[in-house]
């Protein structure tokens, strides 16, 4: 199509409309991040995106530059310049962004890995919005935005019939261990394994942090027993990690 060969050519039209899409596409993204209050949102996804199209974008120029108005000089120098390396930069620039999402909780949890995944994918998304590969770019939008939109509802049906858990339970004193184990076996619930955060102890008086590795029965789910055991007198809070 005649159209779309003139918008991967690079003209000012084809310039502003990978410009624009890159603003839309990232800030798209970043709307859903915003709702769930992580810690990159809207503007940090548009950024990433905008900055990973400029970066394709001016690939795209010094290799128009470089074997045109710029290729006597480049000839008398002797020098060649690969240009798709300044893709490859960038996508390596957007690591220290996603460091600085990723933390983990009091609860051992590791938390902003998915916002992490979520700006790399913005910045190659980008990349392909700057060089024009506009199929790319409308099969990967997509992809992302299903993978952040409507997964995780599908992920948590999975993960709350899972006949596999994991809870961090902060008991309100270590000798209450005991008595908390019981109560799991009178539940039938199996303890694969058990981690005691003696630090929480000392911290917090004789309370106790401990991470609990469960296999449920058949008949139990996630939600049913976390407010079953909420209400135990033994704990004092209770998560699923």
């Amino acid at each position: 199509m005649m159209w779309l060969d003139y918008l991967r050519d690079f003209n000012t039209g084809s310039v502003l409309l990978r410009l624009t899409l890159a603003v839309l596409c990232g800030g798209m993204i970043g709307i859903n991040r915003e709702h769930k209050r992580r810690p990159a949102g809207f503007r940090t996804y548009m950024l990433v995106c905008l900055g990973a199209a400029l970066t394709g974008i001016l690939s795209q120029y010094l290799w128009v530059m470089i074997n045109t108005q710029w290729a006597e000089v480049s000839h008398l120098l002797n020098k060649t310049t690969d240009v798709t390396r300044i893709g490859a930069k960038a996508i390596g620039g957007v690591g220290f962004l996603g460091a600085g999402t990723i933390l983990v909780t009091e609860q051992w949890e590791v938390k902003g890995l998915t916002t992490a995944a979520g700006l790399w994918a913005s910045a190659c998304l980008g990349l392909a919005i700057g060089a024009g590969f506009y199929e790319g770019v409308l099969v990967g939008f997509f992809a992302i935005f299903l993978s952040i939109k409507v997964l995780p509802t599908i992920e948590d049906m999975i993960l709350a019939h899972s006949r596999n858990m994991n809870l961090y339970v902060e008991l309100v004193s270590i000798e209450r261990m005991q008595a908390f184990i019981a109560l799991l076996h009178t539940m039938e619930i199996q303890i694969y394994d058990m981690e005691i955060d003696r630090q929480r102890g000392r911290r917090k008086g004789d309370g106790c942090g401990v991470i609990f590795y469960l296999h449920l029965s058949r008949s139990q789910s996630h939600p049913k027993l976390m407010t079953q055991l909420s209400y135990s007198p033994d704990v004092h809070t209770i998560d699923e990690i």
